[in-house]
C-alpha cells in the first residue's frame, strides 16, 4: 500500500515543479506510520485534508503541584482558533529530528528549554483538515514561562478538576481532550 502512495505522492508534489507555487510555504517531511520519510509536501497541500502523514511533536508541561500547562491558540491560527492545547505543540521541519523540533518548539512557544522529557507515545491523528504522526512527551518545569505572542493568546496551569468541569465546553482542542484521556490523566 504505502509502496503505491509513494509512487502517487512523488507524482504529485515534486518540490522542484512545486516550489514556485509555494515559495513561502513551509515543507513537511510526508511519512509512512514509522515515520519513514516517502515525499516532501508544503504545509498548505499537508493541510488539505487526511491525506499526507507528516510529523508534528507535542511537549505537556507539568509544575509541582501536577497542574499541566496550556497554551490557548491564537486566534487568528486557521486550525482551531482561540482553543487551549498542549503545552507546546508544532510541526517537525523538512529532515529535522523529532527531538531537535521538540526543542525548538519549547523554546520558540513558551521561552523555556533545559528540561527532562519523557516520551509519553507516537500516533496518528487524523482531522479533516489533515494527518498528523505526532510524538508526544512531557516534563517538569518549574522555571518562567513566556509564550509567544504571535502564537499564544494566553497560557496557565491548569488543575485536574478545572480540566474535568470544562471538558464539555468545547474549550479544547480534540487533541489535546485524547492525549489527556489516553496518556495523561
Amino acid at each position: 500500500m504505502y509502496s503505491a502512495l509513494r509512487s502517487k505522492i512523488h507524482c504529485q508534489i515534486n518540490k522542484e515543479r512545486w516550489e514556485t507555487n509555494f515559495p513561502l510555504d513551509d515543507w513537511y517531511n510526508v511519512v509512512n506510520p514509522s515515520g519513514k520519510p516517502l515525499a516532501t509536501a508544503p504545509r498548505s497541500i499537508c493541510h488539505s485534508g487526511p491525506k499526507l502523514l507528516h510529523r508534528v511533536v507535542h511537549l505537556q508541561v507539568f509544575d509541582e503541584q501536577q497542574r499541566i500547562y496550556l497554551q490557548q491558540r491564537s486566534a487568528t491560527k486557521k486550525i482551531q482558533p482561540g482553543k487551549w492545547d498542549s503545552s507546546v505543540g508544532g510541526h517537525v521541519d523538512l529532515n529535522e529530528p523529532i527531538l531537535q523540533a521538540l526543542i525548538r518548539e519549547s523554546r520558540e512557544e513558551l521561552g523555556i528549554q533545559g528540561f527532562e522529557l519523557n516520551f509519553l507515545k507516537r500516533y496518528i491523528w487524523k482531522s479533516p483538515v489533515e494527518c498528523e504522526l505526532v510524538h508526544s512527551y512531557y516534563c517538569l518545569w518549574q522555571g518562567p514561562i513566556t509564550p509567544e505572542p504571535k502564537e499564544i493568546d494566553q497560557g496557565r496551569f491548569w488543575s485536574s478538576k478545572e480540566i474535568k468541569e470544562n471538558r464539555h465546553k468545547d474549550i479544547f482542542t480534540a487533541n489535546f481532550l485524547w492525549e489527556w484521556d489516553n496518556l495523561l490523566a
